[in-house]
């Protein structure tokens, strides 16, 4: 907030404050609709960028911080609408019946199981043991630099090489020999596994590391053990970034291409709706098939699916966890 908000001893109420933040962001969004279907439907989209970045700069100078507050604004639009309009054209630009079409296919069924499934194993799995790391390297030790690195590793590794160090450390002379991982659920998962952890290490470390470091010694002063304080006191505080990092594990596992597409480009799988093995594809690899195959209408068809049900759960989990405003705003 601005120093030209501070009268009188205190911050005085904005516009926008007294109007109620949900009330001018429903606003705000409407008139961008209105304004953006209009011109779409007149054939002059590009306008909508002028419309845009004046919204913005009279939202900024509205905020009273002035020249700042405009370019602040401005160039923070620009970012926003590249990264919003793909998404707001690809949407307008959907032929419903193909939607339908894909929508009634028991092969994009069969492949939206295995994307959320898939996923879900490996969020699990980073979870399960992602979570008493990240609580070691919140409280620290030697060596924490080293393995600090090796998680942050598959951040910088590109996806490919990924799924070939997935053969090479659990393939048929890796780790478990035993084990098949070509074209099975459990090289899906364990590729999936290696790409999304960091995600879930790092989010709930940060959670951690906003513990007052008090409550545990108060739980150990009055006879806690180790474990107990970890149960009943550093989970219950941090399960909100623990959750958070399932998550957004979860969310990059389902977006996941390069090592699913090395380990299990084909996966064999139990499919309990017909109750025998099948064979489907994750969800990135099945639409860069079918962008290959029969074209960009039907793969984003396949696509509009798939963002409508990635939403759908990301909005559920959010609503869910969202106790302290009940809103997703």
């Amino acid at each position: 907030m601005s120093d030209s908000n501070y009268e009188d001893g205190g911050y005085r109420a904005q516009p926008t404050a007294m109007l109620g933040r949900g009330s001018v962001v429903l606003a705000v969004l409407t008139v961008q609709a209105i304004a953006f279907g209009t011109l779409y439907v007149i054939g002059q989209p590009t306008l909508y960028v002028g419309v845009a970045l004046g919204s913005a700069a009279l939202l900024g100078w509205r905020a009273n911080d002035g020249w700042f507050g405009v370019a602040a604004a401005t160039f923070g639009v620009v970012l926003l609408l590249a990264l919003g309009m793909p998404l707001v054209m690809f949407i307008t630009r959907q032929n419903p019946s193909l939607i339908v079409e894909a929508a009634r296919s028991s092969e994009v069924h069969t492949m939206l199981y295995l994307t959320i499934y898939g996923p879900l194993l490996a969020t699990v799995a980073s979870l399960v043991f992602g979570v008493p790391l990240a609580y070691l390297l919140a409280r620290g030790f030697s060596g924490q630099a080293i393995v600090e690195s090796l998680v942050d590793l598959p951040l910088v590794v590109p996806h490919s090489v990924a799924g070939i160090l997935i053969l090479f450390g659990f393939g048929r002379r890796g780790l478990f020999p035993g084990v098949s991982v070509l074209t099975t659920i459990t090289g899906m998962v364990l590729a999936l596994t290696f790409v999304s952890a960091p995600f879930a290490v790092n989010t709930t470390r940060e959670a951690f590391e906003t513990i007052d470091s008090r409550l545990e010694y108060a739980a150990r002063s009055h006879g806690a053990t180790p474990f107990e304080t970890f149960r009943r006191i550093q989970i219950p505080l941090a399960y909100r970034g623990i959750l958070t990092g399932g998550v957004l594990a979860w969310a990059r596992g389902v977006s996941e291409f390069g090592a699913v597409a090395v380990v299990a480009y084909s996966v064999n799988f139990f499919y309990p709706f017909t109750g025998e093995e099948t064979v489907a594809q994750h969800a990135p690899v099945y639409i860069f098939n079918t962008f290959t195959s029969a074209g960009l209408a039907d793969a984003s068809a396949v696509a509009f699916i798939l963002l409508v049900m990635s939403a759908g759960i990301f909005l559920i989990v959010r609503l869910l966890t969202d106790t302290e405003s009940g809103s997703v705003l």
